[in-house]
């Protein structure tokens, strides 16, 4: 996403509204040039990339532009590395203690990263060149970074980022949206709360799969104290949204007015017609390394028993339940499981009140040991369902232990 000083908005009465590019020849050369620049950087530092953006940029007036195109190609399509035989805030205590013993010329210089070069080569059993030493000294600021691969995307693609990074900047400053997802497929609704439980947003939840939903989410704006990091995950909320193939939005936004500093309230609508990409796979996502590497443990296990991703939504009042995964057996059995790993203490209190509200007897709930159930005033012998317990890994033992 775009940082704040490179958003581009416009406002008319309330109405904000953000740049949007038009996918034309001008624009379509502008995103090749920066892909470009950044293709020709390949094994460069990041300070020699810098260098070479700066001489695109010119004195061009379109400059916030192709900072914005740069911004996106650097945080989703680059990988750069701190190139150093050691860490090297490790590697300049060597040096620095070493020299500090010589009297400071060029030959106890390259005497110092020698040795230093022939230790480590004992160390690491490898090779090591004085020159690795010189480079790596610094190697982890930032403009000395490396350059070592670029997932380069078309233009056509790194311009749908851009159009849809301006957009969701406006959510930065949101206190409250509300969202209209229409009769749709029933998958494209889980998909969407699971983007919702993933980026943990707070919203409530009313009606159903076969009428739709509407869902009413808290902005960062809206909290005690304004959250940037709430406000990002409430802005990477949009690209699931776009997933879904009905739905409409209107948002209240607090903005500040850049003269005067005054706050001034603003709206934002947006609906499935609205021609933005999303970059997200269509797939469904886990909610956490814990969930995955449980997936693919039990894939490898000889269970009659098949865990499945799909899951039906549970309706509780205010909201849906959506259980982590569904455990079908060949005689017909079925149990639902949930894993409750690492929360803060309103989404433990809201995770089991929701585990109340749902009245469902055939739910499995997979509880962390780490979690202070207690201080977050939950009584896990009041909760109506199947516990497992676990420590930093999930077993599917574990959970078959229960099911048998």
């Amino acid at each position: 996403m775009l940082p704040t000083d490179l958003l581009s908005h416009r406002q008319s009465g309330e109405s904000i509204i953000p740049l949007r590019l038009k996918i034309d020849a001008k624009n379509l050369e502008a995103a090749t040039e920066t892909i470009n620049c950044f293709q020709e950087s390949i094994g460069k530092t990041q300070g020699e990339l810098d260098g070479r953006l700066l001489e695109l940029e010119g004195d061009s007036p379109d400059y916030r532009l192709k900072r914005g195109l740069a911004h996106l190609l650097k945080g989703g399509f680059s990988t750069l590395e701190v190139i150093s035989p050691l860490e090297p805030s490790d590697l300049r205590q060597r040096v620095f203690a070493l020299s500090a013993r010589s009297i400071p010329s060029p030959q106890s210089t390259q005497l110092t990263l020698e040795t230093v070069a022939t230790e480590l080569s004992q160390d690491l059993n490898r090779e090591v060149f004085s020159h690795e030493i010189t480079t790596g000294l610094y190697a982890d600021l930032n403009e000395n970074k490396i350059l070592t691969q670029f997932d380069a995307p078309t233009p056509e693609k790194l311009l749908h980022r851009y159009n849809l990074s301006q957009v969701q900047g406006i959510f930065y400053r949101a206190s409250q949206i509300q969202i209209n997802a229409h009769r749709n497929d029933p998958g494209e609704y889980k998909l969407l709360f699971r983007y919702l439980k993933l980026f943990q947003l707070m919203t409530y939840i009313e009606g159903d799969a076969d009428h739709g939903f509407t869902l009413t989410i808290d902005g960062p704006t809206s909290l005690f104290k304004p959250s940037t990091r709430y406000g990002l995950a409430l802005a990477k909320m949009l690209p699931a949204l776009l997933h879904v193939t009905k739905w409409s939005m209107h948002s209240t936004l607090q903005t500040k007015d850049p003269f005067s500093g005054v706050l001034k309230t603003g709206k934002f609508s947006l609906n499935s017609e609205c021609g933005l990409v999303s970059h997200y796979p269509p797939g469904k996502p886990y909610d956490s390394m814990l969930e995955e590497a449980f997936a693919s443990k039990w894939e490898k296990l000889k269970s009659d028993w098949k865990l499945e991703r799909e899951v039906d939504l549970i309706p509780i009042p205010g909201s849906v339940m959506i259980p982590d995964f569904r455990l079908v057996h060949p005689d017909g059995r079925v149990y639902l499981l949930e894993i409750v790993g690492y929360w803060r203490p309103e989404y433990l209190q809201k995770k089991f009140a929701q585990v109340q509200k749902s009245e469902c007897d055939n739910l499995i709930l997979a509880v962390s040991e780490r979690l202070n159930l207690e201080k977050a005033g939950v009584n896990i012998k009041d909760v109506p369902a199947k516990v497992v317990w676990f420590k930093d890994k999930l077993l599917p033992k574990s959970v078959l232990e229960v099911l048998e």
